[in-house]
């Protein structure tokens, strides 16, 4: 059968064939520690957003497509699944997040492979942090945005936290499980460029990543009018040390609005990547060092056409952008050198309108630790599948 997505590369699809299966985000790494395993979510569905009580699948594959589901979650959503990752600190273990019925609420679960659960944390995990030491975790029912949350954790009706000093940005021990607030609700709205647009605004968080050294956070805080649930919410990127001494808004909506798409942290600890049309010819891959002030961008890639999720690869040599979907409804996939900004196409993947924005399928490219494989998400063939393209072949 001909290869539907490149002629020059060689896709495999490591997934069946009789569902819908996918990783998720493109911001963490979904390989275990010898890259045998990649993490799966099986979904029942892809028509409407999960309702609650509606379940999942969380599994493993290989490289040559061998699946295996392991386990079920109520904690789960089109375009991050229900955040799960493998642990470091524990062989053949990973976490992900599931509804605990007697706590009523969202918790994390480890799962240890050939044994069953054997754990669990008291928050949700957003991320973990690259050294495998630190989680940090945030309120799901805060996002308005029901395709980055759980069906099991209604939207709250309270436009703020009850208690602005008590909610915020959580980071979670892994190894202990303690966890401690490290920047509140009150801290960022008294570091926000302009806090007074929020003082009839409908606040929360999401999309919060740890950098390459694990010594920092980045996160979104939004915000869009309380009494207009369909207005577009403004955006501003905050960052802060994981003691929580120094956090700051480094973009704000100003310099957000219509022009970046997508964030990640770069090759050094201060480095941010951003996708940015700020010269109105088309989206840039643009760097910044978020500690310097004034405010300095860096043009690495010259405009590659749609706004995408971007990653370095581990070396930082490369770049894996994606892209929206195009006017024939394609999404690309560019492999970029850092250095020179010279891009390839790896791929191209036919993706069909889209009806609900948040039941979408982005490719979310991702790298392995070692820089050898690339797998997406991909709907191409009419079902959610992920697919692996070896680089060295």
């Amino acid at each position: 059968m001909p290869n539907p997505i490149s002629k020059s590369y060689n896709w495999q699809k490591i997934t069946p064939d009789d569902g819908h299966y996918f990783f998720g985000y493109y911001d963490r790494n979904p390989w275990n520690h010898d890259l045998s395993k990649h993490l799966v979510m099986h979904i029942p569905q892809m028509s409407r957003l999960p309702i609650p009580g509606e379940t999942a699948g969380i599994g493993v594959t290989d490289k040559e497509g061998n699946y295996e589901e392991l386990v079920s979650t109520r904690c789960w959503c089109h375009q991050q699944g229900a955040m799960q990752l493998f642990l470091k600190h524990r062989k053949d273990c990973f976490i992900y997040n599931d509804f605990d019925e007697k706590l009523n609420k969202a918790v994390a679960r480890i799962f240890q492979i050939g044994k069953g659960i054997a754990g669990s944390y008291d928050l949700p995990v957003y991320t973990i942090s690259p050294d495998g030491k630190w989680a940090v975790s945030l309120d799901f029912s805060r996002i308005p945005r029901r395709g980055y949350s759980y069906a099991d954790t209604p939207l709250s009706s309270d436009v703020k936290p009850k208690d602005m000093d008590k909610d915020g940005i959580w980071l979670m021990n892994l190894e202990s499980g303690e966890y401690k607030l490290i920047v509140s609700y009150r801290t960022m709205i008294e570091k926000h460029p302009y806090s007074y647009c929020t003082k009839d605004a409908r606040i929360w968080l999401n999309h919060a990543i740890f950098n390459c050294d694990s010594s920092r956070l980045l996160w979104l805080f939004r915000q869009h009018p309380a009494d207009n649930p369909n207005a577009k919410w403004k955006t501003f990127l905050y960052t802060v040390s994981l003691d929580g001494s120094d956090p700051a808004c480094v973009l704000s909506e100003c310099q957000w609005q219509n022009f970046i798409s997508h964030q990640i942290w770069g090759r050094t600890p201060r480095e941010i990547l951003v996708d940015a049309d700020w010269t109105g010819n088309g989206h840039s891959a643009v760097v910044f060092d978020e500690s310097q002030r004034p405010f300095i961008a860096r043009e690495i890639s010259p405009a590659r056409g749609y706004a995408s999720h971007m990653v370095f690869s581990p070396d930082g040599s490369k770049i894996l952008a994606d892209s929206y979907l195009d006017e024939e409804f394609y999404q690309y996939l560019l492999i970029i050198d850092a250095a020179t900004g010279d891009y390839e196409e790896l791929g191209r993947f036919y993706h069909g309108p889209v009806n609900n924005v948040d039941l979408r399928n982005d490719l979310h490219p991702r790298w392995s630790p070692d820089g050898r494989f690339v797998t997406v998400d991909s709907i191409h063939d009419g079902k959610r599948g992920i697919y692996l393209l070896d680089l060295q072949k």
